[in-house]
């Protein structure tokens, strides 16, 4: 009898345990990033001058990041901040509606746009079978990370329920499936490119390609995988600029420093 009751009890510690983890994993966001701060990152976002005005929302985002309970939970609490300080910056800039003299500073704009303004093409890549566009539909920027091309949003959508070639319009439209496609991006590694998440928590080991290319970890190198064909390789670049700017202040705002390698200008963009 007493053998059975240990083994219960084991039994119903083990669960605990578990629940507890998951529980843990769930809400560890919400902890880095309580809605308090999320709103003095974000001091714009409700303003009426920004078209995504009201779109948002901090209960967005933290539903958004329970479907990826690593991000921001590897690691040491300096790595999670970290983390979620690049991931935050990066689409701050995507967004941002700030410019040089914006009251409050330019990096306080971030969140400001849901969707592309004035896309210079539909943004399909009709040489790609395997996620092929619809007539009538076009894959420019939308949500947090300016999701782009059939090729983003055909896999965004598989991984996350909805049909992303048919109905791309639904990323500017539901905030919380916008918030998990910029996740979905930031977390899912795109050969040659390593995910940023990688790169973050530093499990990025660079190639031989990667290390000919100067592709160093570290912030840059997140730019690199989200834009470096236009952005890296050219020094002082404008764009990459104002990325360090937001992430230097999310990072100061966390209370974490922010690593290396913070720009890319010596990088080459990945093939």
């Amino acid at each position: 009898m007493a053998q059975h009751l240990s083994l219960l009890f084991c039994l119903f510690l083990s669960f605990f345990s578990i629940l507890f983890s998951n529980q843990t994993e769930a809400t560890t966001v919400a902890r880095l990033v309580p809605k308090s701060l999320y709103d003095s990152m974000f001091i714009h976002k409700e303003n009426t001058a920004c078209p995504a005005n009201g779109f948002y929302t901090y209960e967005s985002f933290v539903k958004a990041t329970r479907r990826f309970p690593r991000f921001g939970s590897i690691g040491s609490m300096e790595t999670r901040r970290r983390e979620v300080a690049a991931f935050l910056a990066q689409i701050s800039h995507e967004t941002t509606g700030g410019w040089p003299t914006a009251p409050d500073g330019p990096y306080a704009w971030g969140l400001c746009f849901k969707e592309e303004i004035s896309p210079q093409s539909n943004y399909c890549d009709s040489s790609n079978t395997e996620w092929p566009c619809f007539s009538n539909k076009t894959y420019h920027g939308r949500g947090p990370i300016q999701l782009s091309w059939n090729y983003n949003y055909g896999p965004a959508g598989r991984a996350l329920g909805f049909d992303g070639l048919r109905n791309p319009e639904i990323v500017a439209n539901n905030s919380v499936i916008a918030f998990q496609t910029a996740l979905w991006f930031w977390m899912t590694e795109q050969s040659p490119k390593p995910s940023c998440h990688d790169v973050m928590i530093g499990r990025y080991r660079p190639t031989e390609a990667d290390l000919a290319a100067n592709r160093t970890g570290g912030f840059g190198l997140t730019t690199n995988i989200i834009n470096g064909g236009l952005e890296c390789g050219i020094a002082g670049d404008g764009r990459v600029n104002d990325r360090i700017g937001f992430y230097q202040r999310y990072a100061g705002l966390l209370n974490v420093g922010t690593g290396p390698n913070l720009d890319c200008e010596n990088q080459r963009p990945f093939a």
